[in-house]
């Protein structure tokens, strides 16, 4: 920031010193070239023509400097076939006069004929009553007061300048420092954090940083949560794993005659809670991104083509709305419907119907219907149980269908709910999810 600021200041500094040089450079040698053309109309206003057809002046110069020799400041009038007349400054040394062009307006021009004294000379032609003469009046003075004046004046604006630019970038390097410095503070506190000497940021900062403050402590809330559902869960891991060990254990000791049978029904029951709890686990990790969203049609669509030809003689048929989308991952998304419709499929008739119904109230609900026995209400609470199964017909299945579908859903800020189906008679579920909005 400090060399962000001393680069544009300098560029600011460097530009606006250009331009006020330029302007007052012009405004001096104006007020330079104002004073010898005064003195050049004086010099026209007070000549008059002699007998002898010579010029000479009616009232001497009022400029006491044309009387000294090698003053700086000249005058010469000259005509082509007459007698020079040249002011007494000028000695033994006299201007030159340029006979290729016309003066007839004021002509200014920089000359340095004279060695070591550079001139600024204004003349013009004039034709004088009783003459038939163009006379050429010159007025001449060295630059070197000119010259002087602007090099004090460049010399005034550097130095001011510089001390400007210099204040300057000790104010913005002032000010960045007393503006940053608050981060610094910040950085100290989140190094305390990561020490463990203290959980959270809580020494007051002014405004601007404030909402900084807040997002990290709500951040480092959040990864405690996180944290803590993950100890929780690995928790719940561990204790549903360790009775299937303790079984299929103490029928290894006991050399128990259906030790195969033990192992392979106890494998199942941790696979499914394996499964379980990683597909809460997915969910746990993508519901942290706020750009989540998934097309609901889509993931029916897709799940109707799977299950279709997992299922061959089951009829699914599906209508509602095509746009509606809701703030889930696409891959837990089609978990839950997948996890429905497979199940509708599988303990139907032959018979099954999704429904997408349009958003309302900020929800999006998804229905599964079968044509199957139904639940009875008493016992659809018990679906939602890990690895409870009301199917005694020996289907393949693990018994976490609905208690994954419901887990994620509850992830998400979703709801699973049973109910009978009015057209086909069977089970009813309605899965309801956050809606996500077309253009956030």
């Amino acid at each position: 920031m400090i060399v962000v600021a001393g680069i544009w200041i300098g560029v600011l500094l460097l530009g606006g010193g250009y331009a006020l040089d330029r302007v007052l450079s012009r405004t001096i040698a104006q007020n330079f070239d104002q004073s010898l053309e005064n003195v050049l109309k004086a010099m026209i206003g007070a000549s008059e023509i002699g007998p002898e057809g010579e010029v000479r002046f009616t009232r001497p110069p009022a400029d006491q400097r044309f009387l000294e020799p090698y003053s700086g400041a000249y005058f010469q009038i000259s005509g082509e076939g007459q007698e020079i007349f040249p002011s007494r400054s000028l000695w033994d040394r006299r201007l030159n006069v340029d006979e290729r062009h016309n003066d007839v307006d004021l002509h200014k021009r920089d000359s340095f004929e004279f060695e070591g004294e550079p001139l600024r000379i204004l003349e013009r032609d004039v034709i004088l009553p009783g003459s038939e003469v163009r006379w050429r009046f010159q007025v001449a003075q060295s630059r070197d007061a000119i010259d002087s004046q602007l090099a004090e004046l460049r010399t005034t604006l550097i130095y001011s300048f510089a001390a400007l630019g210099l204040g300057l970038l000790v104010m913005a390097a002032l000010q960045a420092l007393y503006g940053l410095w608050p981060l610094r503070r910040v950085r100290r506190e989140v190094a305390a954090i990561r020490g463990g000497t203290q959980t959270r940021i809580a020494e007051d900062f002014p405004r601007e940083v404030e909402p900084l403050v807040d997002e990290i402590n709500e951040l480092l809330s959040h990864s405690e949560a996180q944290a803590e559902e993950a100890r929780r869960h690995a928790g719940n891991l561990a204790h549903a794993l360790k009775t299937p060990l303790t079984v299929i254990t103490n029928a290894a000791t006991a050399h128990a005659q259906d030790l195969n049978d033990t192992v392979i029904r106890e494998a199942g029951v941790m696979r499914r809670q394996v499964d379980h709890h990683l597909a809460r686990a997915r969910a746990i990790g993508r519901r942290a991104s706020a750009q989540a969203r998934a097309k609901v049609w889509d993931s029916v669509h897709a799940v109707e083509r799977a299950v279709s030809t997992l299922y061959g003689s089951v009829t699914i048929d599906t209508a509602g709305d095509k746009v509606a989308q809701v703030r889930v991952e696409r891959q837990d998304l089609d978990e839950m419907v997948g996890n429905l419709v497979e199940n509708a499929a599988k303990y139907g008739h032959g018979r099954v119907f999704v429904t997408v119904e349009a958003p309302s109230d900020g929800r999006v609900a998804v229905l599964v219907e079968d044509d199957g026995p139904g639940i009875s209400p008493e016992q659809r609470q018990e679906l939602f149980k890990r690895g409870m199964r009301l199917d005694t017909t020996g289907k393949p299945g693990t018994g976490l269908g609905l208690a994954i579908v419901r887990d994620v859903a509850e992830i998400y800020g979703g709801t699973v709910e049973l109910g009978e189906s009015e057209d086909l008679g069977g089970l009813l579920v309605t899965l309801s999810l956050p809606e996500a909005t077309q253009g956030g």
